[in-house]
């Protein structure tokens, strides 16, 4: 029931559009500023820890959405899988930025804002194609059937 309520928003690719891999990092390199901004604006209320974790919260599940309706539009995915994806995409980037961000204050002792946003800016790229690769191969695997006409 609720694949086919999701496959009436997804967006329907003319033919010869852009790669699916150009509509991830499309949506990687948004998502990523977007997080970023979230993260500099909480960073002086918060320590940098709490402020990404919030930042990739904010972003995650959008993130997931656009991938799904855009990026993956014609491909299905059981709901069950999708929702492990957002919560296992969630607690890597959570728990990698957060090793990231501890690492970066071993290195530097008070680094700013800005040097910790754009460390995690950086190592998001590596996390993006982790997720590329498990998004195309484990969450989408299937592609949807071209409806049937009624005669």
């Amino acid at each position: 029931m609720a694949t086919a309520q999701w496959t009436e928003h997804r967006v329907e690719h003319p033919a010869g559009s852009a790669h699916p891999l150009a509509w991830y990092i499309a949506a990687g390199v948004v998502t990523t500023g977007l997080q970023e901004l979230i993260f500099l604006a909480a960073r002086p209320l918060i320590q940098s820890v709490a402020a990404n974790i919030l930042a990739i919260a904010l972003t995650t599940l959008a993130n997931t959405e656009f991938q799904r309706r855009v990026t993956f539009a014609r491909m299905r995915a059981p709901a069950w899988r999708l929702h492990l994806q957002s919560a296992g995409t969630f607690a890597f980037y959570a728990g990698y930025g957060s090793v990231v961000l501890m690492s970066l204050r071993a290195v530097v002792p008070a680094p700013s804002a800005t040097l910790e946003a754009v460390v995690l800016a950086a190592t998001s790229a590596l996390g993006g194609i982790l997720r590329f690769a498990l998004l195309r191969w484990w969450v989408f695997t299937t592609h949807e059937r071209e409806p049937r006409s009624v005669t």
